[in-house]
């Protein structure tokens, strides 16, 4: 989020009045990044008291966490599922940088397929609590919005460079892709068996043969 922030002009021929502007917008500022540091450390609280804690962690339990009174959570987040969705969406950006900065990066675009979706299982696996928290307050854990629209397009682009290549088969698309990440998500909530397996099995279609 970006801030206007007011300057006032010196008079011309003296120095006065620079030093009050510097003076008077210091004290704007620095509520600002207050603000900015109580929020993520608000955050960074909930990640962790709903991970451990699951759907049953409260406002209260992340306020104490943070180090904050629960009046500053309630004026960042104002309710229990805003500070969810809150979470979730950095858990999601952090997923997408990832895909970004290491897959795009891997030998072949098959590799950095495997290591994109093996990625987001060892998110999904450490974090459950957080996924369970995640359904109970919006009935489902699949992103949505610009999260989504961002890890899709680094699946995309794995896949389009896959082919250039040969190591991903002509047909695959996104949404085989969207279905092993949702049948991932399954094998985790529901402790179906093992999930590293289930990705390697799963991309291995992918494939060229």
């Amino acid at each position: 989020m970006r801030y206007a922030v007011r300057q006032q002009h010196a008079h011309a021929g003296g120095t006065s009045g620079t030093s009050g502007a510097a003076a008077s917008s210091a004290p704007q500022r620095r509520p600002r990044a207050d603000a900015e540091r109580n929020r993520a450390r608000v955050l960074e609280a909930a990640r962790e008291v709903f991970r451990a804690r699951g759907d049953e962690a409260q406002m209260p339990e992340v306020a104490r966490a943070a180090g904050v009174g629960i009046g500053t959570v309630y004026r960042h987040f104002p309710s229990r599922a805003a500070l969810i969705a809150a979470v979730g969406e950095q858990r999601q950006a952090e997923i997408v940088e990832f895909g970004r900065g290491r897959c795009l990066a891997s030998a072949t675009a098959a590799a950095g397929l495997v290591a994109f979706v093996e990625h987001i299982g060892e998110v999904l696996d450490a974090e459950r609590g957080l996924s369970a928290s995640i359904e109970a307050a919006f009935g489902s854990t699949e992103p949505t919005g610009e999260g989504r629209a961002q890890a899709e397009a680094v699946a995309g682009q794995l896949l389009v460079r896959g082919k250039d290549e040969g190591t991903v088969r002509a047909d695959a698309e996104v949404g085989d892709v969207v279905m092993i990440v949702c049948g991932l998500a399954a094998v985790i909530r529901n402790d179906a068996g093992d999930w590293r397996r289930y990705v390697r099995t799963a991309c291995a279609g992918l494939r060229e043969s």
